[in-house]
């Protein structure tokens, strides 16, 4: 969750999509992040933090050939600029923060090996948005023997159809889905 993707001075605030449904999410994931660390649980962030290096040429491609402007839209979480910032939960001092360039946090990351090196065989994902970066790091955490799990409402897109949409596809295929409440109450009960 980060300043481009949830704040209206972020780039997709700024091309005038509607942000509303990012608000209940965000308040959701700090629950979230807020409730693993009081279990003790490893909160982990993963941001996008793009630059003209890591620009995908197929994505620039994409986005010209639906009529946008990738200029623009590749400015999205430019590294070391005010979009590419945590917004709502943001990483305490000793946490994990991975950096991506793709959608999913396992893409081009160590993500995995730091993982299995903690012992860690289950996933927690929040974020936004849920049919892209939450999608695409759910199904990669799934092909890679994880036990997926995400809470519907600490996740948002910012369509409603969607959101359910991506929702039901990863619950038919590559995750558990439940809510903050459930899984707070159960890391509560563990610790």
């Amino acid at each position: 969750m980060q300043v481009d993707f949830a704040a209206p001075q972020g780039v997709i605030g700024q091309m005038g999509v509607d942000l509303s449904a990012t608000v209940p999410a965000l308040v959701a994931a700090e629950r979230l992040a807020d409730a693993a660390r009081a279990a003790g649980v490893p909160v982990i962030f993963a941001g996008l933090f793009t630059s003209p290096a890591t620009d995908s040429p197929a994505w620039r491609e994409r986005m010209a050939r639906r009529g946008g402007d990738p200029d623009i839209e590749s400015d999205l979480c430019r590294a070391g600029q005010p979009g590419s910032d945590f917004y709502g939960p943001r990483p305490l001092e000793g946490e994990l923060v991975i950096e991506k360039t793709r959608y999913s946090a396992f893409f081009g990351a160590d993500l995995e090996s730091r993982l299995r090196a903690r012992g860690v065989d289950t996933l927690v994902l929040c974020g936004l948005t849920t049919e892209c970066c939450v999608d695409c790091t759910a199904r990669d955490a799934f092909h890679r023997d994880f036990h997926v799990f995400v809470p519907t409402d600490a996740c948002a897109a910012y369509d409603a159809d969607v959101h359910e949409a991506a929702l039901k596809v990863m619950g038919l295929n590559f995750a558990i889905l439940t809510d903050v409440g459930a899984v707070a109450a159960a890391w509560s009960r563990a610790a």
